[in-house]
C-alpha cells in the first residue's frame, strides 16, 4: 500500500513541478531541463520503490502511475479547469509590435525564440508579424499582419 501510495504522490510531485519549471514540450527541452526531469524522475522511482524491488511491487507502481495518468487525461478532457490547472493557457507574448515583457519574463521566453519560430514558419521578422503566442504545449504560433490591399 505504501509504495501505490509514493506512486500517486510522486506522479502528481512530477507533474506539478514540470509544469512549474517549464512550458517546452519534450523536443524542444534544453539539455538542463531534459536531465533536471530525469534527475526527479529517478528520485521519485527511489522513493516509490523503496527496499521493495519484488516484481509485484514495480508492476503495482507502474499500474498505478499508467491508471492515475489515464485519470488525469480524462479529468483534462473532461473539465476545462482541470485542463488550464494542468496544461495551462494560451499567451500573447508579441501584440502589434510590442513584446508582452512581463509574460515573458515570466515563461523564460526570449525575443530570440519567437524570432526563430517565425524564421521557420517563413517570416523574414517582426515586421511581418502581429501576434505570437505561446501555446499550452509550449508552441509559439506566429500570425501574420494582415495583407495590405
Amino acid at each position: 500500500m505504501a509504495t501505490l501510495l509514493h506512486a500517486v504522490s510522486g506522479y502528481f510531485v512530477l507533474l506539478l513541478t514540470i509544469r512549474l519549471l517549464t512550458r517546452r514540450p519534450g523536443s524542444q527541452l534544453t539539455l538542463f531541463e531534459f536531465v533536471l526531469v530525469f534527475l526527479m524522475g529517478g528520485i521519485i522511482i527511489a522513493s516509490t520503490m523503496g527496499n521493495d524491488r519484488s516484481l509485484t511491487n514495480s508492476t503495482c507502481a507502474v499500474v498505478m502511475v499508467g491508471l492515475l495518468h489515464r485519470v488525469v487525461s480524462y479529468a483534462r478532457m473532461r473539465w476545462s479547469r482541470v485542463g488550464r490547472l494542468i496544461d495551462g493557457v494560451p499567451l500573447v507574448i508579441y501584440k502589434g509590435g510590442d513584446w508582452q515583457e512581463e509574460i515573458m519574463r515570466e515563461m523564460r521566453i526570449a525575443p530570440e525564440d519567437v524570432l526563430a519560430a517565425a524564421r521557420t514558419k517563413g517570416y523574414r521578422g517582426l515586421d511581418d508579424i502581429d501576434y505570437a503566442i505561446l501555446e499550452r504545449n509550449g508552441q509559439i504560433s506566429i500570425l501574420s499582419k494582415p495583407a495590405k490591399t
